[in-house]
């Protein structure tokens, strides 16, 4: 089992940037493929990135492709959302999730634990 706590959630102009951390706990966590993921309100919880367990592939959402990166630290049980440019549109509550398999998925309820989330906005 692990367990995930987000932080670097905060207020920000558009165009501005954020980094978010998720550190998890745990002796495993190199073990874990890990997503991040946002939910909006009055709206769906959706995929943003993930990263393989090594941190050698990544996948993102086309929305945020060449303004996120996602990256970890197995050595400090933590992986990274850095986020650049930001929208308005990305105003959301921002999670991490592990998921105990090799592959990289983008549906949410294929990932085994989560966080808290984090609050992101965005103000234009």
């Amino acid at each position: 089992q692990v367990q995930l706590v987000e932080s670097g959630g905060g207020l920000v102009q558009a165009g501005g940037s954020l980094r978010l951390s998720c550190a998890a706990s745990g002796r495993t966590f190199s073990s874990y493929t890990m997503g991040w993921f946002r939910q909006a309100p009055g709206k769906e919880r959706e995929f943003v990135a993930a990263i393989s367990r090594s941190g050698g592939n990544t996948d993102y959402a086309d929305s945020v492709k060449g303004r996120f990166t996602v990256s970890r630290d197995n050595a400090k049980n933590t992986v990274y959302l850095q986020m650049n440019s930001l929208k308005v549109e990305d105003t959301a509550v921002y999670f991490c999730a592990a998921r105990s398999d090799i592959m990289i998925i983008t549906t949410p309820r294929r990932y085994d634990y989560w966080g808290q989330g984090t609050q992101v906005t965005v103000s234009s």
